[in-house]
């Protein structure tokens, strides 16, 4: 099963809203798309905005702080909440993708109290919960990269970086966008910075396919230590929570290079995987009962447009550095340790970026 079981929502079906519908701001939850647009048009005939959320649920202050500007920017926030099953590919973890409806509703439920208090801000004013079957009506999705289906794809970016670790993933991304662009037909779209590669495929395909849409970027929301936020990190533990931030300090590192007027490719990323093998050899030395091993996919320098990879910084236009690692499975876990969601055995892909501006 694709998509979490929900409990205590309400799908308005029978009624048409009126405005003073509306004014009482109740959160209303939709799974199918025709009642949800009939809602939609009327916000439209009364003069309002719509600001666009997409996320898979699993929220945390990341996602918040996205509707936070789109209230900011907007009269009213859409959020959906769907687990897309053709992003993930056939051997990665869909089934393992956490699932927290209530405590999603609880989160929206509480930032809409918040915004409340806010004089001019929007408020949360539509959940879509939609099932596989609504988004994929014709044929059953397919994660195969020669599998059946309609899809959307931007090539050759989403191919590069994620997209060649992950064959299928921004195929599946920028069709659940279109899919849900459509559905819902907001003003702006909401997207965090986190997932670099991402904001720049939607940007391409908004662009590309003339969408009615503004696609806005937050900033990526972090820990004390750095450690960007993510549905994911619930798995970490704290062993694995420990060892990988050092993506984030690996990206900082060689920033601090370009800070420092380094333009080359070897001297800006020299500091990032010095800190990243580094860690991996600290890692490697210790027990298994210590340890928590990690992998580098990549550590990119790469053009801010087109996401390929640079040899020489254009000072003018910036970059973009990323990186991706995966924190293996916890090899022996101990009685009583702080594993994290699914005992460490879940691994568990980490990615993050730093924007270099330009200098002029």
């Amino acid at each position: 099963m694709a998509f979490p079981l929900f409990r205590n929502f309400h799908v308005a079906l029978q009624c048409r809203y009126s405005t003073s519908n509306i004014a009482r701001r109740a959160i209303h939850t939709f799974r199918e798309v025709r009642p949800l647009r009939t809602f939609r048009k009327e916000l439209q005939g009364s003069q309002r905005t719509v600001g666009f959320v997409p996320t898979m649920g699993a929220l945390h202050e990341g996602h918040l702080s996205l509707m936070r500007q789109a209230a900011a920017e907007n009269t009213d926030v859409f959020v959906s909440i769907y687990v897309n099953p053709t992003q993930f590919g056939v051997n990665e973890d869909l089934d393992s993708y956490p699932k927290t409806w209530n405590e999603d509703v609880e989160k929206l439920q509480a930032l809409d109290k918040e915004l409340a208090t806010r004089t001019g801000s929007g408020r949360i004013t539509a959940i879509f919960a939609p099932t596989t079957k609504v988004i994929y009506p014709t044929l059953p999705p397919s994660s195969e990269i020669t599998g059946p289906g309609s899809f959307v794809t931007i090539t050759p970016l989403g191919s590069l970086l994620e997209g060649a670790s992950r064959p299928v993933f921004f195929r599946g991304v920028a069709t659940v966008c279109m899919k849900l662009f459509n559905i819902v037909m907001p003003e702006r779209v909401y997207f965090g910075q986190k997932d670099v590669q991402q904001t720049v495929v939607i940007r391409r395909m908004v662009k590309d396919f003339h969408l009615d849409t503004e696609v806005k970027i937050g900033h990526t929301e972090r820990e004390a230590d750095g450690l960007a936020l993510s549905s994911r990190n619930v798995y970490l533990g704290a062993r694995r929570r420990e060892v990988g931030v050092v993506l984030s300090r690996a990206l900082k590192a060689a920033e601090k290079k370009y800070l420092q007027g380094k333009r080359t490719r070897a001297d800006i990323l020299w500091p990032a995987n010095e800190v990243s093998t580094s860690k991996m050899m600290e890692q490697d030395d210790l027990p298994p009962s210590k340890r928590a091993r990690v992998e580098v996919d990549y550590i990119s320098l790469a053009d801010p447009d087109t996401m390929e990879e640079i040899k020489v910084v254009d000072a003018a236009k910036g970059a973009i550095l990323s990186g991706a690692i995966k924190m293996l499975p916890l090899e022996e876990p101990q009685e009583g340790e702080d594993c994290g969601l699914g005992g460490g055995v879940v691994p568990v892909r980490l990615i993050d970026n730093i924007i270099l501006q330009p200098i002029n």
